[in-house]
């Protein structure tokens, strides 16, 4: 556990955490206007959702009044895309990739370099993807069962929506193992430490000068613990402090709301 005044780049979760729903918390806005004014300290929005991009995020944000670059965002499928291009330079040639997901995780893809592929692939990778059919379900399936590596965007097994849940990719995963009795090789998404070690890539700053910030202990605040990273859990979302009283998963900080941390900034 590292002292806030010293952490260098907070992770932020957004939906629970940032804002809920289409309405930003006021903390947030002093949370932003004191780390916008320091020149040591720095934010990048994580989140899960592979199924859509930077911008999508970055929109939304800006339109609830936080102009938020699109450089600001990163999601699960930047994070497999950044793990993948890292392994194709070891490689020393153009990784193969069957990408089961949305047009946009295909984009993450392509952008570092990596080939898109339906046969004969070095790997498959399955995103939450909103745009699944059969058959694309039936070629992930058989890729698997002929033990091509298998690697997932994230565990989540539903996405809320204004209206409840959706399933989301860990139900694909469930099904995809009932077919062919695999689960994947390897789950990138919080809460397991790959996202994380994508983020160290990407941005040059060592895992301990990290701190990620959530409201979900089993997500948010189990990355912590997997990726070594301080975690702050604020109780403006799901998990409470009953929750973390009678549980495995113990935050580093627990704070009202995610203002509170201007005054370490």
């Amino acid at each position: 556990m590292k002292k806030l005044e010293d952490i260098k780049l907070f992770l932020l979760d957004m939906d629970g955490t940032f804002y809920l729903g289409d309405k930003i918390f006021a903390g947030s806005y002093t949370f932003m206007d004191k780390i916008n004014a320091s020149a040591e300290k720095d934010y990048l929005f994580l989140t899960n959702n592979s199924s859509k991009n930077r911008f999508t995020y970055a929109q939304k944000i800006s339109r609830m009044g936080i102009y938020t670059p699109e450089e600001k965002i990163f999601t699960s499928g930047e994070a497999t895309a950044i793990s993948l291009a890292k392994e194709q330079q070891a490689l020393g040639r153009q990784m193969r990739v069957c990408v089961i997901g949305t047009p946009d995780l295909e984009k993450e893809m392509e952008n570092v370099g990596l080939a898109l592929v339906t046969d004969d692939p070095d790997c498959v990778v399955l995103g939450f993807d909103t745009t699944l059919t059969y058959q694309k379900l039936w070629t992930l399936c058989d890729h698997v069962r002929n033990g091509v590596r298998y690697i997932a965007t994230h565990p989540d097994f539903n996405c809320p929506t204004e209206t409840g849940y959706m399933p989301d990719i860990g139900a694909m995963i469930a099904c995809v193992e009932a077919s062919t009795g695999r689960r994947p090789d390897e789950i990138i998404g919080k809460p397991y430490a790959g996202i994380a070690k994508a983020v160290s890539e990407k941005t040059g700053v060592p895992l301990s000068d990290m701190a990620m910030v959530g409201d979900r202990l089993y997500t948010d605040i189990a990355l912590g613990a997997n990726a070594g990273i301080t975690t702050i859990m604020v109780k403006t979302g799901e998990s409470t402090v009953e929750d973390v009283e009678n549980g495995d998963i113990k935050p580093d900080y627990i704070l009202e709301e995610i203002g509170e941390i201007a005054k370490y900034i």
